[in-house]
């Protein structure tokens, strides 16, 4: 039996703006071949749209127009293919290491008519020296200390990090001090974004890296 997909919450327009009808067809075929392909768990399809594609949409407005932008352990599409989607006017490297998700990611750019995605299967690091971009993204991957280190070599100097956070993020901060200084984190901000939009609210940690400042 199918679990009942979360109905589309009055904010998502507002949020996607005229890119609500692609948001919609992602979201209708996540919501129902998610949970089989190992994407999203049993639990997810009733706040899909809360919880997980408008959590992601809010950081669109940070997203530079032309940037270009990595996209770290995208996994079923959060945040980097939901970004994708609602800014077709940045363009977006989806880097997922697991086989399966790429094929959906690719899919899914495909049947969306998403001209702007390029899906790289491997790990970060594996494309440390490969390009750079001017900003990363990453949603529920790993904590600070080991996150920055793998995001921070992806981009130009002076490029920005965008790394969605949950309520715990001061204390990965404080645990995270000597890999932010070393990898030219010099100055950050906490964003909380969504606000009236979103039951609860979506934390960003946002830095700039100078490498020689």
């Amino acid at each position: 039996m199918t679990t009942a997909i979360e109905a589309e919450p009055p904010s998502a327009a507002e949020i996607a703006g005229d890119r609500i009808s692609v948001l919609r067809r992602f979201a209708r075929d996540l919501g129902e071949r998610g949970e089989e392909l190992g994407l999203i768990g049993p639990l997810e399809a009733p706040r899909l749209w809360t919880r997980h594609l408008l959590n992601s949409a809010v950081l669109a407005p940070l997203i530079d127009s032309g940037a270009r932008v990595a996209d770290i352990g995208t996994g079923g599409g959060m945040p980097g293919l939901v970004l994708a989607i609602v800014r077709p006017d940045a363009s977006f490297r989806l880097i997922e290491p697991m086989e399966r998700r790429c094929s959906w990611l690719r899919e899914q750019a495909e049947q969306l008519g998403l001209e702007n995605v390029e899906v790289l299967r491997g790990r970060a690091e594996e494309y440390h020296g490969a390009f750079e971009v001017d900003q990363v993204t990453a949603r529920a991957v790993t904590a600070l200390r080991k996150l920055v280190p793998i995001a921070a070599p992806l981009l130009a100097d002076g490029g920005e990090l965008l790394l969605l956070k949950g309520s715990s993020v001061q204390s990965e901060i404080d645990a995270a001090r000597k890999q932010l200084r070393h990898s030219g984190v010099k100055d950050f901000t906490i964003e909380e974004l969504g606000a009236g939009l979103l039951s609860e609210t979506t934390r960003v940690f946002r830095a700039k890296i100078d490498r020689h400042g």
